[in-house]
């Protein structure tokens, strides 16, 4: 007898115990046949879920969106959601079924505005807190956990002196009154809290010894943080990039290092020259040549011998060298020779008294001097009148000292 497997004319006995699978085409025994009948009843069920899980989906999606929509609303849409809320949330806890505790009745959050203006801020009112509350409520409470048997006597005494959490019918009790005290605020003039006691309280502690050095923030302040934010912002990229590239690190530690160096080099040089300069002696004594290289005592002399000789002319002239002197020695000005009258008046600033003064000498002296006129013994009173109090430190007067 001939081995079936080794035997090429010999034809398979089908098996009559196993229904035989039907084609499309009406064949049996079908790779494709077999294929589509393990197939059918899988397309079958997930077609028959389809609908139920686009249900689902619509109801999750719905209360999404309910959850996460606000809209504006007036004070008296405002007492009216309140009022409806808190019907929902006593039949919820009446009845605790999924269809009463529905959390996308809940609608979406408020916009309260808080005062009666037309254009008055708004006040966000969430009610995410009520939506978690309600899918909870749709479930019986759970039973009060019982200590266990086995605990220790510490585990015991905890259990007894930890509070039991709140059930969810107390919740949805304490959800009622929440709601109740939010629609009796919603009737006042004003929806936001006064804060009258937080503020009282907050008076006290700021009015004590800790904080009395405390200073309202200026404007050089804030200048300052700026800067110091700024100097932070530039050293973080300094150290993000010097981590992508490690010799840019290296360049500016030894930047900074020849920053520094250069900066006390500069230093010391300026405290060296400062230092050099005060071991040269001062001289204090005037250029010669100069109108205080004669003391200003000496010049009056002068003028009034030359007064007592009838020299009206000489005379002038050297009052007007007196009151250059006398100035020149208190420091208004450096000692020059070369300098005319009319540069050591515009020496002195128009603000000082004695301008006035000195302009009106300056103006005596250059017409009998410069201009060849005659002068009078009142011209030499006038102007000696004005060099007194140019010498003396006086404001002196600005009339006199012209000769007609």
């Amino acid at each position: 007898m001939e081995e079936a497997g080794l035997n090429p004319t010999a034809q398979p006995v089908p098996d009559r115990s196993l229904p035989e699978p039907m084609s499309h085409q009406g064949q049996a025994g079908s790779p494709g046949a077999n294929r589509l009948s393990w197939c059918a009843p899988a397309v079958l069920a997930v077609c028959a879920l389809l609908p139920l899980t686009g249900l689902a989906a619509q109801q999750v999606s719905g209360s999404v969106i309910a959850a996460g929509k606000t809209r504006p609303v007036t004070r008296d849409e405002y007492r009216s959601h309140l009022a409806a809320l808190n019907a929902l949330v006593r039949a919820c806890a009446q009845t605790r079924d999924m269809k009463t505790c529905d959390p996308a009745q809940v609608g979406p959050d408020d916009l309260v505005p808080i005062a009666q203006a037309p254009n008055a801020e708004r006040r966000l009112v969430r009610y995410g807190w009520l939506r978690v509350l309600l899918s909870k409520a749709q479930d019986k409470d759970a039973p009060l956990s019982r200590p266990k048997t086995g605990a220790s006597q510490e585990e015991q005494a905890w259990e007894n002196v930890r509070p039991a959490p709140p059930t969810t019918t107390r919740m949805l009790i304490d959800a009622q009154a929440r709601l109740a005290a939010q629609s009796a605020q919603a009737g006042n003039s004003a929806l936001a809290p006064g804060h009258g006691a937080e503020r009282a309280v907050l008076r006290q502690v700021l009015a004590g010894h800790e904080y009395r050095d405390l200073e309202e923030t200026t404007a050089k302040d804030s200048a300052y943080e700026k800067v110091g934010n700024w100097l932070n912002h530039l050293l973080e990229s300094a150290l993000r990039a010097s981590a992508r590239a490690p010799w840019l690190g290296q360049a500016l530690v030894w930047g900074f290092i020849a920053a520094v160096s250069i900066a006390l080099v500069w230093g010391l040089l300026q405290l060296e020259r400062r230092w050099r300069i005060r071991m040269v002696p001062e001289d204090r004594s005037p250029a010669p040549g100069s109108a205080s290289a004669i003391p200003w005592q000496q010049w009056m002399e002068e003028a009034r011998r030359a007064a007592q000789a009838g020299q009206w002319r000489e005379a002038i002239h050297l009052l007007y060298w007196a009151s250059i002197s006398r100035l020149e020695s208190k420091r208004l000005w450096p000692a020059d020779r070369t300098r005319t009258p009319r540069e050591y008046l515009a020496l002195v600033a128009p603000d000082d008294p004695r301008q006035r003064g000195l302009a009106s000498l300056t103006g005596s002296f250059e017409r009998v001097w410069y201009g060849g006129r005659n002068a009078a013994e009142s011209d030499y009173r006038r102007a000696e009148q004005i060099a007194t109090e140019l010498i003396s430190g006086a404001s002196p007067a600005a009339g006199g000292g012209a000769p007609q």
